[in-house]
């Protein structure tokens, strides 16, 4: 099968978690025998920003991790979409799979859509990982996806809402996964703290939330914490450093396992959307903390599609008294910390690596008719 993404960036992880997906899956598609292709604008806002924050050779250096896919990155000039799509799809044919992530411009939704209504033999899936579904209606209903063959939703909740609203006539649940050959533990890292956390402060989506669950607790326990995201504002930090947390700004998704390896816990803090209008959708967060075999605990989130087993794979709190208790479980307890992390490892690897999402989108192509 040839398959062809259209990203926002394949190289540049910084705000940007659908690159730590995407990586993966491309990399089990290439062991598969598929052929992959992922093509991102010019001047994408993620890497812009990536530069601007840690300078050039950060841009090269997910290829550590990911050396196949080398030669799969395009970089396209936004401004010509229809020769983009001539390079991207030339040679398409009946085993070919086209993915549209919905960072992209609607120009090129639109665009890629014509040439499937045109009689373009490829399939064409758009592939959503956000909560602008029912945060931002307006802004998903602006894309053309009519000639598109389905939709690729990261959780049952979005999915429904894409049938619901007559977005897509067909759609299927693709969550995101973890790539265990990247996020695994690393037994003989040097502890260097108590707790860390890996997350974007965002756009006020979880401030509150911030404070009860991570920042209330840290003070409370005297926690030897350290904070790693994006998009804090100065504020934000200094209530970081107020209560006593180390921020140490971005760190590349790759080197996420040895933040993990060098703490003792860490937690999990939803954003609003997906407590309140998405229940069932963890972040990428929470598939590649269980992978590297930290124990977890999390903010209040439904598993409403049974994804995990919480009290076994994590704990829940129900607010910051029981987030602060269960973090004092947790390091006090080693014994409980070690059947937690190793439950929730077993439970990834079981059902959620990107091996797993690799043999479901092969799975969606037969189902389109792409033949094995």
């Amino acid at each position: 099968m040839n398959v062809v993404l259209f990203t926002h960036s394949l190289a540049s992880d910084w705000n940007h978690g659908n690159a730590h997906f995407l990586r993966g899956v491309a990399r089990e598609l290439q062991a598969r025998g598929h052929r992959v292709t992922a093509w991102e604008p010019a001047g994408a806002w993620s890497v812009q920003h990536l530069l601007a924050d840690a300078g050039p050779a950060a841009l090269d250096g997910w290829l550590e991790a990911y050396p196949t896919l080398a030669d799969a990155r395009h970089v396209y000039d936004p401004a010509d979409v229809e020769g983009t799509l001539d390079r991207a799809l030339d040679g398409a044919d009946g085993r070919t799979l086209v993915l549209v992530h919905e960072w992209n411009d609607p120009a090129l939704v639109a665009a890629a859509g014509r040439r499937r209504a045109r009689g373009g033999p490829f399939r064409l899936l758009f592939h959503d990982t956000h909560h602008r579904s029912v945060t931002a209606p307006e802004e998903v209903a602006a894309y053309d996806l009519s000639a598109y063959d389905g939709v690729l939703a990261f959780g049952e909740a979005v999915r429904q809402v894409y049938l619901a609203r007559g977005w897509a006539a067909r759609a299927w649940t693709w969550h995101e996964a973890a790539d265990p050959d990247v996020f695994r533990p690393l037994p003989n890292a040097q502890r260097e703290g108590d707790l860390v956390w890996v997350g974007n402060w965002g756009d006020d989506e979880r401030t509150a939330e911030l404070r009860e669950f991570l920042l209330g607790p840290v003070r409370a326990l005297g926690l030897r914490a350290r904070v790693h995201g994006v998009r804090y504002p100065d504020a934000a930090r200094r209530e970081l450093a107020e209560a006593g947390v180390d921020y140490r700004g971005w760190l590349p998704n790759y080197r996420v396992p040895r933040a993990f390896a060098a703490f003792s816990v860490t937690v999990h803090v939803p954003r609003r959307p997906y407590v309140r209008a998405l229940p069932g959708v963890p972040t990428i967060r929470v598939f590649e903390a269980l992978a590297c075999g930290i124990p977890l605990v999390s903010a209040p989130w439904d598993d409403a599609e049974g994804l995990f087993a919480p009290g076994r794979d994590f704990l829940v709190a129900r607010d910051g008294a029981g987030m602060t208790a269960h973090l004092r479980d947790v390091l006090s307890d080693p014994a409980m910390a070690r059947a937690l992390a190793d439950h929730g490892r077993q439970t990834v690897l079981a059902r959620h690596t990107c091996g797993h999402r690799a043999d479901e989108l092969v799975a969606v192509a037969r189902a389109l008719g792409i033949p094995a």
